[in-house]
Parts: structure tokens; sequence; C-alpha cells
């Protein structure tokens, strides 16, 4: 089927989609004042698009024989609105460039399923790192 390799970076990424799906929920509970109410409908959208990912990429990851983790990269939440929005921008720069490394593994080992799953992910995460980023003013 697939390698070890493969099905330790898909563990991965169910737990960095985990850690960020709690974070961004959290900082959408907490995000305060005139910036907070700016980003909290989108934080707590984009919260549970990244839950999503968790569930899909633990089903492939089944399906391959793995065993999805139950724990999530470390959460960190921010002090002020500004703070949550930069990590969030690192956290999903940190995502594209590790579905990037998936996408490429599973080509490698002809597992289409996993690669074309992983290329509507980054998807995803890169119109949620463009957001942060407009956010941000960059």
């Amino acid at each position: 089927m697939v390698s070890d390799e493969l099905r330790e970076l898909l563990n991965r990424a169910i737990a960095r989609e985990m850690q960020v799906s709690i974070q961004y929920m959290w900082q959408h509970v907490l995000a305060k004042g005139f910036e907070g109410e700016v980003v909290k409908a989108q934080l707590r959208a984009i919260a549970l698009v990244e839950m999503r990912h968790a569930e899909l990429i633990a089903e492939r990851l089944s399906y391959l024989g793995g065993e999805p983790t139950t724990t999530p990269d470390q959460i960190t939440i921010g002090k002020t609105v500004r703070e949550m929005i930069e990590l969030d921008k690192k956290a999903e720069e940190e995502a594209i460039e590790l579905y990037r490394k998936i996408i490429k593994k599973a080509m490698e080992e002809e597992d289409y399923t996993t690669a074309k799953l992983f290329e509507q992910i980054l998807e995803e995460e890169e119109a949620h790192h463009d957001y942060f980023s407009s956010i941000l003013g960059e």
C-alpha cells in the first residue's frame, strides 16, 4: 500500500488540523474589541473547515491502515487580535509546506487519491493564508 513515512505525514497533518481548529475557535471566542469583531466570524468559519480537514485526513489514514492521532499540535492563542492573526498566518504557512510535501510523497508512491485530497485541502489552506495576510495588511 503506502509507506510508513506517508502514514506518519498524514498523522502530522491531523495533529496540525486539530491544533488550528481549536486555536481558531478559541480565538473566535476570545477576540475582543473592534478588531475582534472584524475577524470573529471568519475565525469560526475557518475553524470548522480545519476540523473537516482533520476528519477527511483521518478517514484516509484509516483506509491506508494507519491509526489517526488524537493529540493536536501545541495550541497557541495569542494575547491580542493582531498576535492571534500573526500566529494563524504562520500556522497556515507551515501547513502549506507540509501539504506540498505530502502531495509530492503521495505522487512518488502512486497514491493519487491522497495526493488529490491534499491538493484540495492545500487550496483551502492557501485561501486561509491569504485571508490572514490581508487582515495584517500584507
